[in-house]
């Protein structure tokens, strides 16, 4: 088995996972939301000594399966760096004191993998990869094989909700608030702008309607935030479509896939959907319990660096909080 430990943000997990049969034998997260809601946003310092007082108590809680443990793999990029210390240095101490080796995983391809918990993995695949942190469209071809073909020039897709529902007073995380305030609105009442539409680039940004929405905000009562959320949310998506679109017509893609936080959307998800129903394309999604950061999806991941034979040494692992794919 391996166990696998995920501390990039505000999540703090841990999970084993059984190589041969790909069984997901435990999984349990703790999430941080609410020490963090009344900041409107994470506060890394506190996340960091959350992360401090969780890890241990979870990890108590795999004794069991010790004994049985080939590897362990740690998130050690990108991330907060305060938080993936964390993580990396439980999975230092295991390594040691278990004698086994350790993985190193990036938190993105955990992202990728998540698709594939307990399963085999379905590819080539395109993916749209929306969090927090990232808005990335990458072609994956295999576990070491994936290339960013495009990516945000600002702020990510997920990060817009936070920012957004910050705006609005709704707390944090903003994109399940944003979404839910959005079902009581009406989308037409505010036209935003669309960012880079006349723009034959293939990337994203959301700086600019960003700031159409603090303007709309600071103009209008709250009584308005319900179409302003949904103005919003409908934007930021056509936003992505429009991008979509033209990347498809030079590379039509066999599979695609949306996954990160906030690929649980429904909104996203939909309107997904209908543009791959244009091109008869499958789309793959997570389960939605496995799109925020998860110590499954870390551990799915890591069953694919333990056959690329990907270890590394204790000494020589370090945390890379901005490295990419």
């Amino acid at each position: 088995m391996i166990l696998s430990i995920e501390s990039s943000c505000d999540d703090s997990s841990i999970a084993i996972t059984e190589i041969v049969s790909k069984k997901l034998i435990y999984h349990k997260k703790i999430s941080q939301e609410l020490e963090h809601s009344q900041y409107g946003g994470v506060v890394p310092e506190l996340a960091s000594r959350l992360h401090a007082e969780a890890l241990p108590r979870i990890l108590e809680e795999c004794e069991q399966w010790f004994d049985q443990l080939k590897a362990v793999a740690v998130t050690n990029e990108p991330g907060l760096g305060v938080t993936l210390i964390e993580g990396v240095t439980m999975a230092k101490a295991l390594s040691i004191s278990l004698g086994i080796p350790i993985l190193p995983i990036n938190h993105l391809k955990g992202h990728i993998y998540s698709l594939f918990i307990e399963q085999e993995a379905i590819l080539p695949v395109t993916v749209l990869l929306v969090s927090g942190g990232h808005t990335q469209l990458i072609e994956v071809t295999s576990y070491t094989q994936m290339e960013t073909v495009a990516t945000t020039m600002d702020d990510s897709y997920g990060e817009s909700f936070d920012k957004v529902a910050k705006m609005m007073n709704l707390g944090y995380p903003g994109g399940p608030l944003i979404e839910r305030l959005s079902r009581e609105g009406d989308a037409s009442r505010f036209s935003f702008s669309v960012p880079l539409s006349q723009s034959p680039l293939i990337a994203f940004s959301y700086s600019g309607l960003k700031n159409q929405v603090r303007l709309a905000v600071e103009t209008n009562k709250t009584s308005a935030y319900p179409d302003i959320a949904a103005a919003f949310q409908h934007t930021a998506t056509e936003h992505l479509i429009q991008k979509l679109k033209k990347y498809f017509k030079s590379h039509p893609p066999k599979r695609f896939a949306i996954v990160g936080g906030a690929s649980a959307n429904l909104y996203l998800r939909e309107s997904v959907s209908k543009l791959l129903t244009i091109y008869n394309v499958e789309l793959l999604l997570s389960e939605l319990k496995y799109c925020s950061d998860n110590a499954a999806m870390i551990g799915r991941a890591a069953l694919e660096a333990y056959t690329e034979k990907g270890f590394a040494p204790c000494a020589e692992i370090t945390i890379n909080p901005r490295c990419k794919l």
